[in-house]
């Protein structure tokens, strides 16, 4: 099976191997920090997924002053968000994480990713001890689920797991200083579908993808791009004339 490279590989020329007096190799002590950090951080966004409540964008939180090897963690993380529904699917078949591990799963997540698509990695640690234990199982496990989707290649089984990309429609906002809006559906309606938003007066809703920045209701200021959550904002608001 094809094994994908991720920014935490050793540089080129240093050994992946423990020196010779026992201490980590400087490749071994970078991959060791960028999976624990990269873990911080993975947990981090399942937490906030999990509380639909962003807590920043992982190049964000990877970029922050505590994370010391920005670039191996970011590559870590992505790779094992790309990965994780598979991820959880073969750590759940081979059965073999106890509630101590469990409680590390976010390290867990990261080190099966480079067990099954990444690094080879070495025994430089209790949860890196624990995997590599148990990488039969784990490599076993996936190659069951190829079987059970039908499927002989990894880039296969990801794609049954890849969320189509919904094309989002267009909004526009009437001025209502310039053009009432059943005038501005009308003359819009010209050239495309329109709709009136249910929860904006003065929002409409075109078809994904049209191109309105030279259409002349936008050069002369009767509509506006726009989307929804910020028209949405003066609707709740609902000023009167006068406020200041």
């Amino acid at each position: 099976m094809a094994r994908t490279k991720t920014a935490a590989t050793a540089p080129s020329g240093a050994s992946a191997k423990t020196s010779r007096n026992g201490r980590l190799s400087n490749a071994e002590r970078s991959a060791y920090f960028a999976r624990r950090e990269a873990a911080k951080v993975l947990r981090l966004v399942l937490r906030g997924d999990a509380r639909r409540r962003a807590v920043g964008s992982i190049k964000s939180l990877v970029y922050s002053p505590s994370v010391k090897n920005k670039k191996a963690t970011f590559a870590l993380v992505c790779q094992t968000l790309k990965h994780l529904s598979i991820i959880k699917q073969v750590l759940d078949s081979a059965s073999i994480l106890n509630s101590k591990w469990k409680r590390q799963e976010e390290l867990v997540y990261i080190l099966t990713y480079d067990i099954l698509f990444g690094q080879e990695i070495s025994l430089v640690g209790d949860a890196e001890k624990f995997l590599m234990l148990h990488k039969g199982a784990i490599q076993s496990a996936l190659a069951r689920l190829l079987v059970r989707n039908k499927v002989k290649s990894i880039e296969d089984l990801m794609a049954l797991y890849q969320t189509p990309d919904v094309p989002k429609p267009r909004y526009v906002r009437v001025n209502t200083l310039k053009m009432d809006v059943d005038s501005a559906v009308l003359e819009l309606g010209k050239q495309f579908v329109v709709q009136k938003d249910d929860l904006v007066p003065d929002l409409l809703i075109l078809p994904p993808g049209c191109d309105l920045h030279d259409h002349p209701l936008i050069v002369n200021g009767c509509v506006f791009l726009q989307g929804k959550a910020s028209s949405m904002v003066a609707a709740a608001l609902a000023p009167k004339p006068g406020w200041k």
